[in-house]
């Protein structure tokens, strides 16, 4: 038995139907060249045949009920796992286009895990247009966060094709060199320290939501088209763009590469709602999640979140992300020396916090938005890989909405390409592909405010 820490206890006890609180990921893969027909069919086949699980991907909330279910984990044996309902084949219809491809996506992230089992799925699809399959995953963010499901995916790949197939959920995998344990003393004193400095961090927060211009508080985001009550659908959207593009803007704005990434969806965002006549006149506000360390191998999550205005109210693209970069630097400014502890006393008061105060009935209609969007930005590998003989093309993370906030935008770095996964309220994000088009404009328009020549 494993008790389950608060944060991730709460993404347990807030879910409902209208609130799926998984995570996952789109992987695109290439077929080996002479690849038979039956390739995924026979991947599919191998994956059956491996059937010893971590615990982790064993465990699921004990019984009964959700509240006291989610205070603790148990783990089924290995031979209780039901692993053809947990790795499923499905095949995309003709002609297996991109649009098919994240339509089915969309679909099979609408639906809620079973809790009556252990919280995770694996999907191989087969069909995709100019040969080509797919992988996609979702797990709980009870069990894990971005930053954890990036490290899962890499340790089954590989720089080189290879005939050895791994999938995420071996054993072995959980097998991690272990940093030296700090003393009792030390670690108390640690702790100690953490929490003295709490008061401080919270008044230093405070005074710069109050006296800085550039800094975000909660609840002073303005209302928008994206703040809406939630239903179960998902519409979802994905595409890549050149890492070398976004770091030429960066470099010729003085501005850093999460910076531009921010801009970018900042000129997406206005562009979006200004076209429905839904362009607030104040500011839109981020929320962006920020990792935290974390020891060695370990599991579940350890992330907050820092507040950032958007600039969305300004015109020139220059002038928004110089604003965007400013912002950040002032959350960047709070968060320098802090305690993970503290770090994330500030996501509790700042983002993560209010926005959880969404799920009591009525509030989100009487209250403003304490933000408008979540935009994360998850480091993965700078190098190809394979996973057994087939290459990935393309990797596009699948986060989720909750409730107050109709959008999530996350993306992920993959060799020299960075993937946007934009996954939205099917009935109050209407047209999500539009944002695709949006973010192409918005670094264009960038590109051009600082020259950045682009290659043909």
């Amino acid at each position: 038995m494993t008790f389950i820490p608060p944060l991730d206890a709460m993404f347990l006890t807030s879910e409902t139907r209208e609130h799926p609180m998984h995570i996952g990921a789109l992987h695109v893969f290439k077929l080996p060249e002479g690849a038979p027909e039956d390739y995924v069919q026979s991947l599919h086949r191998r994956l059956l045949e491996c059937t010893e699980l971590s615990p982790l991907y064993r465990r699921k909330p004990a019984w009964p009920g959700p509240m006291t279910g989610a205070l603790r984990w148990v783990e089924e044996r290995n031979d209780e796992v039901d692993l053809e309902y947990h790795v499923r084949l499905s095949a995309l219809p003709r002609p297996g286009r991109v649009r098919e491809l994240l339509a089915l996506v969309a679909g099979l992230h609408s639906t809620l895990l079973d809790r009556h089992r252990p919280l995770w799925e694996f999907h191989l699809i087969e069909g995709l247009e100019d040969n080509r399959f797919a992988v996609y995953s979702k797990m709980h963010h009870a069990l894990t966060d971005g930053i954890n499901g990036v490290r899962s995916t890499m340790r089954i790949m590989s720089e080189e094709p290879s005939t050895v197939l791994t999938p995420f959920w071996t054993p072995n995998l959980d097998k991690h060199p272990t940093d030296p344990a700090p003393s009792t003393l030390s670690r108390a004193a640690e702790i100690a320290r953490s929490v003295i400095g709490i008061g401080p961090t919270v008044t230093d927060v405070a005074v710069k939501g109050v006296w800085d211009a550039d800094a975000a508080l909660p609840f002073t985001a303005p209302r928008s088209a994206l703040n809406r009550p939630l239903t179960g659908a998902r519409r979802f959207a994905a595409q890549s763009w050149p890492i070398a593009r976004i770091s030429s803007v960066a470099k010729a704005h003085g501005a850093t590469f999460n910076d531009v990434i921010l801009a970018m969806c900042a000129g997406a965002l206005r562009e979006y709602l200004n076209a429905s006549e839904e362009l607030p006149k104040k500011s839109l506000v981020s929320a962006v999640p920020v990792g935290l360390p974390r020891a060695s191998g370990s599991e579940g999550n350890a992330v907050t979140m820092v507040l950032c205005r958007l600039a969305t109210d300004i015109a020139d693209p220059a002038e928004r992300l110089a604003r965007i970069r400013a912002s950040m630097l002032t959350a960047k400014e709070t968060m320098r020396g802090r305690s993970a502890l503290q770090l994330s006393t500030i996501g509790m008061l700042t983002s993560i916090g209010p926005s959880a105060l969404n799920a009591i009935p009525g509030f989100a209609a009487t209250a403003p938005p304490p933000y408008n969007v979540v935009i994360s930005n998850v480091p993965g590998p700078r190098n190809r890989l394979y996973w057994g003989d087939a290459e990935m093309e393309g990797w596009y993370p699948v986060s989720m909405p909750i409730e107050g906030q109709s959008l999530n935008i996350t993306v992920i770095s993959y060799a020299d390409t960075i993937g946007f996964g934009l996954i939205g309220c099917r009935r109050n994000v209407a047209h999500l592909q539009r944002l695709l088009g949006h973010l192409e404009d918005a670094l264009c328009e960038l590109e051009m405010a600082g020259a950045v020549s682009v290659p043909a």
